[in-house]
């Protein structure tokens, strides 16, 4: 448009030109008897600031607006290849609309025409991504990031209280959770669950409602959740539910199951059907009673293993399986296993980890 009322000598583009000439004359300069592309797009950056457009990454033919606005031009367009736009016109949603009139810009040009319009902002965020907080300087025209710096020096306190607020808005998943800290939740939930509700709500309500007594002590001087530990978890929920407690919990559901033979297997609190746990057949012989949890309401689910580790049968009566199903186990598997030990009554056999010894009945 501008090439073509260069050329034109009509009476309108005429009485523009003298109009362009009283303009220059008002403010002490002269009428430019040309402009370059570049001073367009700085002409259209003063009238329309909040229409500078950065093109987007990812190869495609967008940009951003400092407004916020979302513009897209044809690939095979001359424009399609400026990193810098200033948009005259567009049409269509606000999501993508299509740009129908701009003019290039050089960055440089953006950073002194529009100088007092760039702003450097202190950002102090929760990053739910990472876990970690975002402390920076963003220098910014409207929407469009110019640059970032990190910022690294920063009150314990106050990165305590972002991080703690991330977890009240973003949820308690977001903690490092590992085998202790979620093995006591599951620990106290299943004691709860039989009965004893003494012990401390591990749920995530009750968690949450707490946050400011058991998990911001361990956010000083953290910048991510990730830094916290397991371990860590774990002490602040034990200390949560008391040393008494602790005591209490440790009786009623132990985190290991140790087995006549003296082998120490970990309960599986979260097992379908109540706590469970693998242990070798041989390392129960001389176990009459079925082992107990929660002071005798809940049987533990034992799953029966062979000398190699495959599963044999689960059972929560071990007595019973001793006088019933424990003959046909013993047939199947003494030919399988020669070297180990396979009693026809194994209440009264010695348990054993080890291969019987030459001579030894089996």
């Amino acid at each position: 448009r501008l090439r073509l009322w260069r050329r034109d000598r009509g009476a309108r583009a005429e009485s523009a030109r003298r109009l362009a000439a009283r303009w220059a004359r008002s403010v002490g300069g002269a009428a430019a008897a040309a402009a370059d592309g570049d001073a367009v797009g700085q002409v259209l950056a003063l009238a329309w600031p909040d229409r500078v457009a950065r093109r987007r990454g990812g190869g495609g033919a967008s940009w951003l607006m400092a407004n916020g606005r979302a513009v897209t031009l044809d690939a095979a367009d001359p424009l399609a290849k400026s990193p810098w736009l200033v948009i005259a016109d567009a049409a269509g949603s606000a999501a993508g609309a299509r740009v129908l009139s701009a003019a290039a810009i050089d960055e440089s040009s953006v950073l002194q025409r529009l100088a007092t319009s760039i702003t450097e902002t202190p950002v102090l965020a929760f990053d739910p991504e990472t876990g970690g907080v975002v402390a920076e300087t963003q220098r910014r025209l409207g929407a469009i990031m110019l640059g970032r710096r990190p910022v690294d020096r920063l009150d314990p306190a106050l990165l305590a209280g972002v991080l703690l607020q991330g977890v009240r808005d973003h949820g308690l998943q977001l903690l490092p959770w590992g085998d202790a800290s979620h093995g006591l939740r599951q620990r106290s939930a299943f004691v709860r669950a039989a009965g004893f509700t003494d012990i401390a709500d591990p749920g995530d309500a009750a968690l949450r409602d707490t946050l400011d007594d058991w998990l911001a002590p361990l956010l000083a001087g953290k910048r991510r959740l990730g830094d916290i530990g397991d371990a860590a978890l774990a002490e602040a929920l034990a200390a949560r539910i008391g040393w008494a407690g602790m005591r209490r919990l440790d009786a009623l559901a132990p985190v290991q199951f140790t087995s006549p033979a003296g082998s120490n297997h970990r309960i599986d609190y979260a097992a379908e059907g109540g706590p469970a746990v693998d242990v070798r057949v041989q390392a129960l012989f001389g176990l009459a009673q079925h082992p107990m949890l929660a002071d005798g309401r809940q049987p533990l689910t034992l799953r029966l293993t062979s000398p190699a580790g495959r599963p044999i049968q689960v059972t929560r009566d071990l007595p019973r399986f001793w006088t019933g199903s424990w003959a046909d186990v013993r047939r199947d598997l003494r030919g399988r296993y020669p070297k180990h030990p396979w009693p026809e009554d194994p209440r009264a056999a010695p348990p054993t980890l080890r291969a019987r010894r030459p001579g030894q009945p089996g």
